[in-house]
C-alpha cells in the first residue's frame, strides 16, 4: 500500500502532459540548426565573401563542435546541474548566439560591403569574422547543453517502471526522431526560400524568435516535470576503476571479485552485468585486499565488479563506435561541395520558381522518413520471416547495410559531376563560375536520396546500438557519445578537405577543390577517394562486428516478464 502511495506521488509530475514543453524546445532548436547548416554556405560565400574552402572547413569546424560538446553538457547535468537547468541555461547560451548571427545579417557594418560587377569582392573583415565565430561558438555550446539531455529528460516524465507505459516511452523515441526531420525539412524549404528570395536577416530572424518561444514554453512547464536529481557523473565511476586497478596492477588475479547489490543498485535498475573474462587487468580493481574496508568501499582503491564491466563495455563499443566517423565525413560534403554543385545547375521547377540549393537536401529528408516507415512496417517483417528476430535483423546488420549504401552513394556521385561537367564543357561554360549550366539539378537527387538511405539504416542502427550496449546508468553518456562521432566525422571532413586542397594544387593554378570556379576542380577524384577510405572502413567494421561481444546482463525481473519486455523494446525501436 505504501509504495503505491508513493508511486502516486511520483506520478503527480511528468507524463504526457510534458510532451508539448519539452518538444516546443527542441523542435526549434533542430529547426534553428538545420535551417542555418542548409545554408549557410551561401551566407558565407555570398555575404561574407569567404573562399570556398575556408567556407567548408568554418562550417565542418562548427559542426563538429556543435557535436562534441554534448561531453561536456552530458557531464554538467549528470554531476551538478540536473537536466532541466542544463537544457534551460544552454537554450538562453543558444539564443544569444542566433540573435548574434541575427545581426550580423541585419547589420551592414557586421557584413563587407556587396560586390560590384566584376571587382574583386572584399572579404570579411577580422571583427566581422570574429562575431561570426562567437555566434558559432555560442550556438556551439548550447547545442551541448540542449542534444545530451532533452531526450533523457523526455523519457524521464515517461515512467517506465510500470509495465502499461513500456510502448509509450519507446514511442517517445519514435515520435523524437520522426518530428526532428520533419523540422528538418521545413528548415531546408521555407526557411531557405526565405533567405534566398526574401533575405537574411528575416531568414535567420525567424529561427531566432522561435528559439525564444520556445525557451519561454519550455520553462513554463516546469511545474509539470517530473525532475531527478543528478547522481553522480559516470565519467568518475569509470576513473575510479581506471585507478583502482592501476593501483593493484601488481597482484595476481583472483577469481573471487568483489560485488555490492546494495551499493550498485541505483546503476543496476534492470540488471547486473556479469564478470566476463576480457581486459583481465582491469579486474584487479574489484579484488580485495586487507586494506580495503568492503561495507563503506573506497571506490578509488576497489570497485565492484558490475562498475568494472561498465567499463569494460564501453572498450568494447569503441571500435564500432570509431567505424561510423567516416559516414559522416561523407555525409558532410552535402553542405558544402553537394551544394555548391547544386547552384552551378538548372533549379527551375517552372518559369518563374526556381529551388534554393540549400533546399536539394529535403530529398536526404524525405528518403530518411520514408525509409524509416518502410523498414518499421514492411521490411522488419519480411526479414522476420528469414532471421527469426523480432526486429528483423540486428542493429550490426542495419548499421552494415547503412556503411554499404554510403559507399555507393559517394560512387554515384562521382559520375554526376563528370557529367555535369561534361554538360558545362559542351556549352562553353567551364571558364564561367557563375553560369547556369543547362542541366537539371535534379541529377543530384540519387546522390542525396542515397545518403538519406545510409543516414535510415547506419545512425538509426547507430543509436540502437549504444542504447542497447551501453551500460543501463550511462545511456545518457552513450547517447553524448554519439554525438561526438559526429563531431570527430566532421573534423575528419576538415582535414581531408584540408589535405587534398593542398597536395592537388598544381603549379598552373589547378586543384581537385578549386576555391572560385567548381567547373575547373576535379570534385569527383574527392568523391571517389572518399569512397575508397569508406570500403577499407566497411572492411574494418566487419571485422569488428566478426569480433564483438555483447554486454552480458543478469536479469533482476522473472524470465518470462523480461522476455516479454525486450519484445516490446526491439518492436517499437526498430
Amino acid at each position: 500500500m505504501e509504495q503505491n502511495d508513493n508511486h502516486a506521488r511520483r506520478r503527480r509530475k511528468g507524463g504526457l502532459v510534458t510532451m508539448p514543453f519539452i518538444f516546443a524546445n527542441e523542435t526549434t532548436e533542430k529547426l534553428a540548426v538545420a535551417g542555418f547548416n542548409a545554408n549557410m554556405i551561401s551566407y558565407l560565400t555570398t555575404q561574407l565573401h569567404m573562399p570556398l574552402t575556408k567556407a567548408a572547413n568554418t562550417l565542418t569546424n562548427f559542426g563538429g563542435t556543435s557535436s562534441l560538446t554534448p561531453l561536456l553538457g552530458a557531464f554538467i547535468s549528470d554531476s551538478y546541474a540536473g537536466k532541466f537547468w542544463t537544457i534551460s541555461v544552454a537554450s538562453i547560451v543558444y539564443q544569444i548566439g542566433m540573435i548574434t548571427l541575427t545581426l550580423s545579417a541585419v547589420l551592414p557594418q557586421l557584413r563587407p560591403p556587396p560586390c560590384k560587377g566584376e571587382e574583386v569582392c572584399q572579404v570579411a573583415s577580422t571583427g566581422q569574422l570574429a562575431v561570426l565565430y562567437i555566434s558559432l561558438l555560442l550556438g556551439a555550446l548550447g547545442s551541448g547543453g540542449i542534444r545530451p539531455c532533452v531526450v533523457a529528460f523526455g523519457a524521464d516524465q515517461l515512467d517506465a517502471s510500470a509495465p502499461n507505459q513500456t510502448t509509450k516511452t519507446w514511442s517517445y523515441f519514435n515520435w523524437y526522431y520522426f518530428v526532428m526531420n520533419v523540422c528538418m525539412l521545413v528548415a531546408v524549404t521555407v526557411l531557405i526560400y526565405v533567405q534566398d528570395n526574401i533575405g537574411w536577416g528575416l531568414g535567420l530572424g525567424i529561427p531566432t524568435i522561435a528559439m525564444f518561444i520556445s525557451i519561454i514554453a519550455f520553462i513554463v512547464g516546469y511545474p509539470l516535470y517530473l525532475n531527478l536529481d543528478p547522481s553522480g557523473s559516470p565519467f568518475t565511476r569509470l576513473i575510479q576503476v581506471v585507478v583502482a586497478a592501476f593501483r593493484k596492477r601488481k597482484l595476481p588475479h583472483s577469481d573471487s571479485l568483489y560485488q555490492n547489490d546494495e551499493l550498485d543498485a541505483p546503476i543496476s535498475l534492470g540488471g547486473k552485468l556479469h564478470h566476463t573474462e576480457q581486459m583481465k587487468f582491469l579486474d584487479n580493481a574489484a579484488i580485495v585486499t586487507e586494506d580495503d574496508n568492503g561495507e563503506k568501499p573506497n571506490l578509488w582503491r576497489l570497485s565492484t565488479v558490475h562498475r568494472v564491466e561498465e567499463l569494460k563495455s564501453l572498450i568494447r563499443m569503441g571500435p564500432i563506435w570509431a567505424s561510423g566517423i567516416l559516414l559522416i565525413t561523407a555525409y558532410a560534403q552535402q553542405g558544402t561541395f553537394s551544394l555548391q554543385q547544386a547552384k552551378t545547375m538548372d533549379r527551375h521547377l517552372t518559369k518563374s520558381f526556381q529551388i534554393p540549393a540549400g533546399s536539394m537536401t529535403v530529398f536526404t529528408i524525405l528518403t530518411v522518413l520514408a525509409t524509416t516507415a518502410f523498414y518499421d512496417r514492411v521490411f522488419i517483417r519480411v526479414a522476420r520471416r528469414f532471421t527469426g528476430l523480432d526486429q528483423g535483423i540486428s542493429y550490426l546488420h542495419r548499421m552494415g547495410i547503412g556503411f554499404v549504401i554510403s559507399t555507393l552513394a559517394t560512387f554515384v556521385g562521382g559520375f554526376i559531376e563528370v557529367k555535369r561537367k561534361n554538360v558545362a564543357k559542351a556549352h562553353g561554360l567551364i571558364e564561367l563560375s557563375s553560369a547556369t549550366i543547362p542541366i537539371s539539378v535534379f541529377w543530384l537527387v540519387p546522390q542525396y536520396s542515397l545518403h538519406g538511405m545510409a543516414e535510415a539504416f547506419m545512425s538509426i542502427g547507430h543509436m540502437e546500438f549504444f542504447y542497447d550496449q551501453a551500460p543501463e546508468s550511462m545511456r545518457s553518456t552513450a547517447m553524448a557519445l554519439f554525438w561526438t562521432s559526429i563531431s570527430i566525422g566532421n573534423y575528419v571532413s576538415t582535414l581531408l578537405v584540408t589535405l587534398v586542397h593542398k597536395f592537388t594544387k598544381g603549379p598552373n593554378g589547378s586543384n581537385w577543390l578549386p576555391d572560385k570556379n567548381l567547373n575547373k576542380g576535379k570534385l569527383e577524384y574527392f568523391y571517389w577517394l572518399i569512397t575508397l577510405l569508406q570500403l577499407i572502413n566497411l572492411v574494418y567494421y566487419l571485422l569488428c562486428v566478426k569480433f564483438y561481444t555483447y554486454k552480458p546482463i543478469q536479469i533482476h525481473d522473472k524470465e518470462d516478464n523480461k522476455s516479454e519486455d525486450h519484445q516490446i523494446e526491439l518492436s517499437t525501436v526498430a
